[in-house]
């Protein structure tokens, strides 16, 4: 079916899901030092959920992950109409691109400040004493455990990913978009989810193995209910493209 496809338009395609796929993965890995309450930012007070033996659980989430259900999506409409070397293709590419963003930025933490630079932003807005460059070697630097524990979790997920997608897709054929969409999202986030925060802040962080456990469990939480909230958004995408691309299978 798809050799039939008018070859330009599977390219601009391709090249659009490919483009919003890699500039949302590289945000979230440099987003991602950040770890934001929910709790506060809907102004409620910590949830404390108990968990693991009278440990408590707060809605903490990675900055990265706010973006990243727009990644997976991506990932299953390119897995949809280009198949499992599509999403091969553009992971192996966003993995090099990455570390690049890894390297460049790296690089630049070690570059001498400019004394001007240093003197401009010397105080923060109360008035106290702030070293700006510090807090750039520090945020960015942060970053880069993050990257490295991302770019594991990431082409391991992806792949496990693009592999259930095609497995459930052999099973449902072109019917069932949902099942193949979140099923495949439910089995590589759990992967990603908790690789990525052992790698990143445990071995080469400074959190306790109970840290990891906890902000994992909540991100998987959060991923699969958005997967399952972002459904009506994959059947959208899936009718726009159909009809640029003149096809008018059901999903």
């Amino acid at each position: 079916m798809n050799d039939k496809l008018p070859f330009n338009r599977k390219q601009q395609i391709y090249l659009l899901l490919s483009a919003v796929f890699l500039t949302n993965a590289i945000i979230a890995e440099f987003a991602g030092a950040k770890i934001f309450s929910l709790e506060k930012l809907l102004g409620l007070l910590p949830a404390q959920l108990p968990v693991f033996g009278g440990e408590k659980l707060d809605f903490n989430l990675s900055v990265g992950v706010v973006i990243w259900p727009v990644v997976f999506l991506v990932s299953d409409l390119i897995n949809e109409y280009f198949g499992r070397n599509g999403v091969r293709k553009i992971s192996f590419i966003t993995a090099g691109m990455i570390s690049w963003a890894f390297l460049v930025v790296l690089a630049g933490t070690e570059l001498p400040p400019a004394d001007f630079w240093l003197q401009l932003n010397n105080t923060d807005p109360s008035g106290q004493a702030f070293d700006i460059n510090y807090a750039y070697t520090s945020i960015f630097r942060a970053g880069m455990g993050i990257i490295v524990g991302s770019l594991t979790a990431f082409l391991v997920s992806q792949l496990i990913d693009a592999y259930a997608f095609h497995y459930l897709r052999k099973l449902t054929g072109h019917k069932k978009l949902w099942l193949r969409a979140t099923g495949s999202t439910v089995i590589s986030q759990l992967i990603d989810s908790f690789v990525i925060l052992f790698i990143a802040f445990y071995l080469l962080g400074n959190w306790s193995f109970d840290q990891v456990l906890k902000v994992g469990l909540v991100q998987y939480t959060y991923k699969i209910t958005l997967a399952i909230l972002l459904t009506p958004l994959i059947y959208l995408a899936h009718w726009f493209i159909d009809r640029y691309l003149g096809m008018n299978d059901p999903a």
